[in-house]
């Protein structure tokens, strides 16, 4: 071991490090260890001496003298750095990140926590973007609680999956930073404080910096260039595209302005373009929301004016940190380095294409962890499909990369969990949660990765029969076999095959793959996907009115189940209209209203709204039969009209029916009940996945990983109804949610909470934050069972139950279930049990009976079918019978299958078919040794004579089972297997 000295050289990109000259072969050696990293590198060579220099050093600026310890080898060397000083540490992603909010905090902005993943909005799959969670006070159907604010919002877009690790700066998971006005300051201050909080805050060179405007946003332009002294030739007017946006078809909507920071401002100020790649990363765009656009495409000034802004972090990192893509900031390049680990490969030294493997695999393992923290689970539909997707991308990148096992030596572990590790060890600052569900995340994903694994193992296996099809379906012609495109996307998309992997394999066979018809696959994919993921819709049908003109609704059903209030707003088919006549569908607007509206699960009240005239004579009544929320919080009360006529302006009674409520109270006091016996028979890491509250039931879901047993159901039941026989006075408050998170309240998963929360506690027993009904007192449950209990999706389970009245409907129901099978039965209650039992062995006696006696029948029609055996072969002494055995089921077509097969002197070969069912094909082939020892597989016969029969099947080389579908396609396919087994066996 020798150690050496090198002097100080500047710091940034002209680091120097020092390698031995026997250690330079086709590649350099730039070792990954200390947290050092190095990339980008120019190798010279000297006599003694390798320099890499010019290198972006991803986590460490070397400023002042190092000592590096060396073994001089033939092979590359390990190299220590023995003293490692960090980069400024006001660079690194968590700082970038403060910096901004106390920059804002100190102007006057409200520092708020990052919305959930889940967005509390029905237009949009995920968050994908810092102003959604603002999106009820851009609207202007929620008030503002303050003037202006600033987050850190973490978002999710899988829009652009494509591009992922393939550019320097798409990512599926990243954190947006924003500051919004609500109707405080706008362009003026926005401008003026995101050029001083970039050049000023952030130090970037003001050289460097390049504007975008929209092309008629003459205002903005002039801030830019006469206030802030921007040169023109700096500042682009670009069109609608580009710098225009708008929130859907109407709604609001204004310019833009984009801020970005140029890499290569030596290649000067003529034909530029911003939106080279190479050059430009727009790092801040500032959103002036000043117009409304109505249904005629007018524009008209919003009353209100509002800037939304998004700040970027990962690129504001990448920019400061000096590094070449978003994925070696320190917010990412952590995970990248684990994956190499695991793979085995050094990330300096790898090619672009293991680069890419890498960096697909650190933004993903983002992504999925903190949607897995904000509840959402793997599965088919949507949010839990891009989680899924996002996790079959990692796995089947990690295998093409070579991770085996977990890549620590357990060919049967997992991986992710261990890059979990690491993203959860890079949570802390993001969000502080994540810790918190660490053990949930890191098992729903080994589930997930392990479930995954047999999925690949069954697409190679789907695979080889798609080869096998593509190379039959070109027998006999000039035409060379290829694989459809839509064959090869359902292998990349429903059982997560790599193409590439799918494209080696059958080229291995001499097959192709068409290619274009698997992009056009790929495009309908893309297209859907950004349909579905990356557009924030702030108007709906007719909702710019009811914006404007409707209030909130009051609600008063916590206190009174009856009410006066005024019709503010009739709907019918979604458009507004005067008055509804009987026998209409109507959807009613309130000023205020006792009726609870459907949210956090519970279901929306019934009841009635009666209209009267003079002297309390009715002139209208409507029957409503659900309550939803709109628009923020506007309640919509749908229902029909039984008699009458009702009118916007007129004042109705409300009346909710009281019996219903009661049983949505009891069933949604039940579920924070059941919540925290479930806590503390099962563990308190599960929480809540959903739920719902039903006048007749309630439904809820959470996580864990396997089924309860009966004895923890027992106990939970037990628990619960203790706690309703206590009797427990419930207390109800409204507290800051600071002060309620402090004092342990528990959220509901999905829902979204203000500055002030309502807490509903059960003394001792349940502390949650909940705007539903509930009962005072516990008593009022009366009795609490648990119905099913069962897995929904990877990871969550559901329990059904039942309370209150249903509880007592439940037992009655089933009592009179049990009075009636006594009677049938002729025993007890209590002899129920044994009395089934004993019918079921009798049944399962009987059921033996018949199958052997069939099976007899069978042989005996069997054995009249010798004299239809014919011998082939070179020397007429293989013996072949294949025929059709009319309705025999598939057990007995085995059992005469069998007896031929041993009854015929070998070698013999037998194929029977039979249609036991409509609809339904048995097929069975078996061979003696001697036919198998020809190279004949009974597997490889049955296939196709499955195949033309609408099925499939398999089994051992001497004996084969198959079922199908096309009963009229039997005795043809038993034809063509005759003859196919006599081609064979006459060779």
């Amino acid at each position: 071991m020798t150690s050496l000295n090198f002097p100080k050289t500047g710091h940034g990109r002209d680091s120097i490090l020092l390698f031995p000259t026997p250690c330079f072969q086709s590649k350099p050696f730039l070792p990954s260890s200390k947290g050092y990293r190095y990339s980008s590198g120019l190798i010279v060579r000297t006599q003694t001496l390798i320099y890499a220099s010019s290198l972006s050093n991803g986590r460490t600026n070397i400023k002042g003298p190092r000592e590096i310890q060396f073994v001089a080898k033939a092979q590359p060397v390990a190299v220590e750095l023995v003293e490692d000083k960090l980069r400024d540490p006001q660079t690194s992603g968590d700082a970038i990140r403060q910096r901004f909010l106390d920059f804002y905090a100190a102007r006057g902005h409200k520092v708020l926590p990052s919305a959930s993943l889940v967005p509390d909005d029905p237009t949009v799959l995920l968050t994908i973007a810092g102003m959604l969670q603002f999106k009820p006070i851009f609207l202007g159907k929620v008030p503002r609680e303050v003037p202006s604010a600033a987050t850190s919002q973490k978002c999710i877009r899988t829009n652009d999956i494509e591009n992922v690790g393939r550019t320097s700066r798409h990512q599926t998971f990243f954190e947006m930073l924003g500051n919004f006005s609500f109707g405080d300051y706008f362009k003026k201050e926005a401008i003026k404080w995101a050029w001083e909080l970039s050049t000023s805050e952030y130090g970037l060179p003001a050289d460097r910096l390049w504007i975008s405007v929209y092309e008629d946003d003459d205002e903005t332009f002039a801030l830019w260039h006469d206030e802030l002294g921007i040169p023109k030739e700096r500042i682009k007017r670009l069109g609608e595209d580009d710098n225009f946006w708008t929130s859907g078809v109407t709604g609001p909507c204004g310019p833009c302005s984009e801020l970005y920071y140029d890499f290569h401002p030596e290649r000067g100020t003529s034909d530029v373009d911003l939106g080279d790649d190479t050059r430009f990363i727009e790092f801040y765009n500032l959103v002036f929301m000043q117009y409304n656009k109505k249904d005629d495409g007018s524009l008209e000034p919003l009353k209100q004016k509002n800037i939304d802004t998004g700040l970027g972090l990962e690129r504001m990192a990448r920019i400061l940190q000096k590094v070449p893509n978003n994925y070696e900031t320190d917010l990412i390049f952590p995970i990248l380095e684990k994956a190499a680990e695991l793979a085995n490969v050094s990330y300096a030294l790898a090619d672009d294409s293991t680069k890419t493997k890498l960096k697909i695999i650190g933004d993903h393992m983002r992504a999925v962890v903190y949607l897995i923290s904000d509840g959402v689970n793997p599965s088919n539909i949507g949010r839990g499909y891009v989680v899924r997707r996002l996790i079959r991308r990692v796995v089947r990148t990690g295998r093409l990369l070579g991770v085996k096992g977990d890549g620590m030596g357990d060919l049967q572990g997992a991986f992710l969990p261990i890059l979990a590790k690491k993203v959860i060890e890079l949570s802390t600052n993001i969000d502080a949660d994540v810790k918190t569900r660490s053990s949930r995340i890191l098992e729903e994903l080994r589930r997930e990765e392990l479930r995954f694994v047999l999925t690949l193992e069954r697409g190679e296996k789907l695979l080889e029969q798609m080869l096998v099809d593509a190379l039959l379906n070109t027998q006999g012609t000039e035409t060379a076999p290829c694989l459809s495109g839509k064959d090869a996307f359902i292998l990349y998309d429903t059982y997560g095959f790599p193409v590439e992997i799918t494209k080696e394999v059958a080229e291995e066979r001499g097959i192709s793959i068409d290619m274009n018809s698997f992009d056009i696959e790929m495009e309908k994919q893309r297209q859907l996907s950004q349909a579905a993921h990356d557009t924030v819709k702030l108007a709906v049908e007719n909702g710019a009115n009811l914006a404007e003109d409707i209030p909130d609704t009051e609600f008063l059903g916590y206190n009174t189940l009856h009410s006066k209030a005024v019709v503010e707003g009739l709907l019918v088919n979604g458009s507004l209209v005067a008055q509804v006549s009987k026998g209409s569908e109507v959807e009613i607007l309130l000023n205020r209203t006792p009726f609870y509206a459907e949210s956090g699960g519970q279901i929306g009240d019934n009841g009635f709204l009666y209209m009267t005239e003079a002297e309390n004579e009715q002139k209208a009544i409507v029957e409503i039969k659900d309550v939803q929320k709109s628009m923020g919080n506007i309640f919509v009360h749908k229902g029909t009209i039984t008699e009458g006529t009702i009118e916007v302006g007129r004042e109705v009674e409300a009346a909710v029916d009281a019996n219903l409520r009661q049983r949505a109270k009891v069933h949604h006091t039940a579920t924070h009940l059941l919540q925290s016996a479930l806590k503390r028979v099962i563990g308190q890491e599960t929480s809540q996945a959903g739920s719902m509250v039903a006048f007749d039931r309630l439904r809820f879901d959470f996580n864990f990983h396997r089924s309860l047993q009966d004895k923890e159901l027992e106990e939970i039941e037990g628990l619960i109804n203790q706690w309703i026989g206590d009797g427990t006075i419930l207390e109800t408050k409204v507290m800051s949610l600071t002060d309620a998170k402090g004092a342990g309240a528990v959220a509901m998963f999905g829902e979204k909470y203000g500055e002030q929360v309502r807490v509903v506690e059960v003394p001792g027993v349940s502390m949650e934050l909940c705007g539903g009904t509930h009962v005072s007192n516990t008593a009022e449950i009366r009795g609490f069972k648990i119905i099913s209990e069962q897995g929904i999706a990877s990871g969550i389970r559901r329990i059904e139950a039942v309370a209150g009245d249903a509880f007592i409907e439940y037992v009655l129901t089933r009592d009179n279930y049990m009075k009636q099978l006594c009677s049938t039965l002729k025993v007890k209650a209590e002899e129920v049990t044994g009395r089934v039992d004993a019918l079921l062995e009798e049944l399962r006696l009987t059921r033996n009976e018949v199958s052997a006696a069939r099976a007899k029948a069978a042989i005996y029609k069997a054995s009249t079918l010798a004299s239809r055996v014919s011998t082939i072969g070179t020397s007429k002494s293989i013996r072949l019978l294949v025929e059709s055995m009319d309705d025999i089921d598939a057990d007995s077509l085995k059992s005469a299958a069998e007896y031929l097969v041993d009854s015929l002197k070998d070698p013999a070969a037998v194929v029977l078919g039979s249609c036991p069912g409509e609809g339904k094909v048995s097929l069975v082939v078996a061979l003696t040794p001697g036919v198998v020892n020809l190279g004949i597989k009974a597997g490889e016969v049955i296939k196709p004579l499955a195949k033309s029969c609408g099925g499939g099947g398999g089994g051992r080389p001497n004996f084969a089972q198959a079922g199908g579908r096309k009963p009229e396609n039997l005795l043809g396919a038993l034809e063509e297997a005759r003859e196919q087994l006599k081609n064979l066996l006459e060779k």
